[in-house]
């Protein structure tokens, strides 16, 4: 299957506190939100990502796209660019760019079960990871639930 576009609201009262902290959240470069409040990234070209029925995943595949959340006056801000999904030797992880330029990439959640949908999609169960705490709010330790990730 060729997935086209990931959908994840990262953790509903994530985003419900940061809104009711009077911040903000935007999606740019490609992301869009919608109605639900999850986040849209489509798919960049040139990925390999397949998540077989009967196997191991393999592969991985990037997605165009940037989440911002401030609050606080900049005391809370987490940035969320150009997600990916990657094959590794325990299963799937969510990636994010990091650092400058965004060069690196950080897994910053375990991704997992992966449930079939009737109109085809892929549902993975997310956790964060250590460096998901860091990248996204660090009052969430590792093997905290997130939003489950959907690809289409």
């Amino acid at each position: 299957m060729t997935f086209t576009r990931l959908t994840w609201g990262v953790k509903a009262s994530f985003r419900a506190y940061v809104e009711a902290a009077a911040g903000t959240i935007s999606a740019s470069d490609g992301a869009t939100r919608d109605a639900d409040g999850a986040f849209i990234f489509t798919a960049l070209p040139g990925g390999d990502l397949a998540i077989p029925g009967d196997g191991p995943p393999t592969g991985a595949l990037r997605f165009q796209g940037t989440v911002a959340f401030d609050a606080h006056g900049g005391m809370l801000r987490a940035r969320l660019a150009e997600l990916g999904v990657e094959a590794d030797q325990d299963g799937l992880v969510l990636t994010a760019a990091q650092g400058p330029g965004g060069t690196r990439r950080c897994a910053i959640a375990r991704l997992g079960p992966v449930e079939s949908t009737p109109e085809g999609s892929i549902v993975l169960g997310a956790v964060i990871t250590l460096d998901g705490m860091f990248q996204i709010a660090d009052n969430y330790p590792p093997g905290t639930p997130l939003d489950p990730v959907r690809l289409d």
